[in-house]
């Protein structure tokens, strides 16, 4: 079954909120939900409801991967295109495409953080 925009938005707002260290807030516009670990963003969420999207961060070949495998997966929006995948509602978008989306993002910001920066593992 597809995420609707308003549940993929729920689901990823979801799971980031349920991993260790995680914050989130609003410090480039009102329309942006910003997810960090330790100072570094793994997740954008887009309110506005004419544009339903999340932006994860991923892997260049994972993110080249699930851009050309979904028409609505796009190169990220606001951020390196190369890293950053956008996922909006569609066919094939699911919640555990959602959840392990958001999970790969910050396992990935996670990983590249100094020992004394990392959060208890999950």
């Amino acid at each position: 079954m597809s995420a609707a925009g308003d549940r993929l938005q729920d689901t990823a707002r979801q799971t980031a909120s349920a991993l260790p260290g995680v914050s989130h807030g609003y410090p480039f516009t009102p329309a942006l939900d910003v997810y960090k670990v330790a100072s570094k963003v793994f997740l954008i969420v887009t309110d506005d409801p004419d544009e339903q999207i999340i932006t994860v961060k991923c892997e260049p070949e994972h993110a080249r991967a699930r851009v050309h495998g979904y028409a609505s997966i796009t190169p990220g929006r606001y951020l390196d295109k190369r890293h950053w995948i956008s996922l909006g509602p569609g066919p094939g978008i699911t919640k555990r495409l959602v959840t392990d989306a958001v999970e790969d993002s910050y396992d990935l910001v996670v990983g590249r953080l100094p020992g004394r920066d990392r959060p208890a593992v999950r």
